[in-house]
């Protein structure tokens, strides 16, 4: 058989696919992942798409609220439950650790109010009166606290919505949705970039025989997009496929994410709880979230009836001076402050909570204890509804470099 090339050129052809395979693997992969927002002009895209007319963003970031969506609607669905997790609070240990910022945020209410609506009166009280309301709101917080707490995990799911806290944050923050799958497929993305080199090289014998018996040029961007595609195909199904273990020959395969379901998990549950669903978040997402108004109702009515135990002993003196009705409004003020406070201390409780929650260990725990197509449910779905768009990418960079390969044969 006569060549129209030299040797070389040939001989070069599966060293060239390799680092095609290799090339568009990693780029693909980048791609996947950056960047966090749109980089070109954006003159018209389509919602929750990476591309637009003149420019591109990550796949995964451009996808930040649907990932996070499927991903933590799984999660509190398969690996926790909030109000199990909040029931772990001890109420009286919880009113232990915030029993001394509570007095003195009431030591300053109280003060506040009294000089607002009866300076002359609270001036007049002896000093051991005022001194009983300080020794009552002492021996009345920690019930105070605790009936508030256990309220509160009695109707938890009334006052804290977790998927819509977590998917806000990745939306907010594109970075922390991309973190979950870099740190999680950290050893699958490093798969993808090297077995595009040896998908590559193989495919490009095969290129090199066509080329062989059939010099056309145009075959060389085609092999490229039939590289650039199957390298990515054959890695990301290797990657997830089979999902139980098989037995092939003297081989036991299984897919590489789900041979490393305990590291994963122990990855998920570390990134998920320090970036997303800390203890501050909680108390913010609580605090300031869609369901924030339930939470300071019932914090109002505790309130009042805590009120109403600490100025017992004045109330008929206050009620003789001000009226019921400017009393009563004392007594909304009060709750009010209190109402108002809360968010400046709360900080105080995030110790403890931390600790009693526990929800690290949990997540990682029933994600290890997972069936296998569960396991891979959790973080999968996400990601397989753009698997298309990643080996897409990779077919058409490598029609673009086969196309300049065209230009040195």
């Amino acid at each position: 058989m006569e060549l129209i090339y030299a040797w070389w050129n040939y001989f070069m052809i599966p060293f060239i696919a390799g680092l095609v395979g290799w090339g568009t693997n990693v780029v693909a992969l980048e791609m996947t992942l950056k960047p966090l927002e749109f980089w070109g002009i954006n003159l018209y895209r389509y919602k929750d798409e990476p591309w637009g007319l003149f420019g591109w963003q990550g796949i995964i970031p451009s996808k930040a609220e649907k990932m996070a969506t499927i991903c933590f609607e799984l999660m509190t669905k398969r690996l926790f439950s909030i109000r199990e997790v909040f029931g772990r609070l001890d109420p009286t240990r919880f009113s232990e650790v915030m029993a001394d910022p509570v007095l003195l945020m009431m030591d300053v209410i109280i003060n506040e109010v009294a000089q607002t609506y009866m300076p002359n009166l609270w001036e007049s009280l002896p000093k051991e009166v005022r001194d009983d309301i300080v020794v009552t709101a002492d021996s009345e917080c920690g019930a105070f606290l605790a009936d508030f707490m256990k309220d509160v995990q009695d109707h938890v799911d009334d006052v804290i919505d977790v998927k819509h806290m977590s998917v806000t944050a990745c939306v907010a923050n594109k970075h922390l949705i991309v973190k979950i799958f870099q740190e999680c497929g950290d050893k699958e993305f490093h798969f993808i970039r090297i077995s595009g080199l040896y998908f590559g090289f193989l495919f490009g014998i095969f290129q090199m025989l066509l080329y062989m018996v059939y010099p056309a040029k145009w075959t060389l961007p085609v092999a490229g997009f039939i590289v650039g595609w199957f390298t990515n195909y054959l890695a990301l199904k290797i990657i997830f496929q089979p999902l139980e273990p098989k037995k092939v020959l003297c081989w036991t395969i299984q897919g590489i994410f789900l041979k490393r379901q305990k590291e994963v998990s122990a990855i998920f549950a570390r990134v998920v709880i320090t970036e997303i669903m800390h203890v501050k978040a909680i108390w913010e997402a609580i605090l300031t979230g869609p369901l924030s108004s339930n939470f300071f109702a019932m914090l109002r009515a505790h309130t009042l009836v805590f009120t109403d135990r600490l100025i017992a002993e004045i109330q008929p003196l206050a009620v003789a001076g001000l009226g019921a009705d400017t009393f009563a409004q004392m007594k909304e003020d009060i709750a009010q402050k209190v109402i108002d406070s809360l968010p400046s201390i709360i900080d105080n409780s995030y110790g403890y909570t931390q600790e009693a929650l526990d929800m690290e260990n949990t997540i990682r725990t029933k994600m290890q204890e997972l069936e296998a197509p569960e396991f891979e449910g959790v973080l999968h779905p996400a990601f397989e509804e753009d698997e298309i768009q990643l080996i897409a990418l990779g077919g058409i960079l490598g029609a673009i470099v086969g196309y300049l390969q065209t230009f040195t044969m």
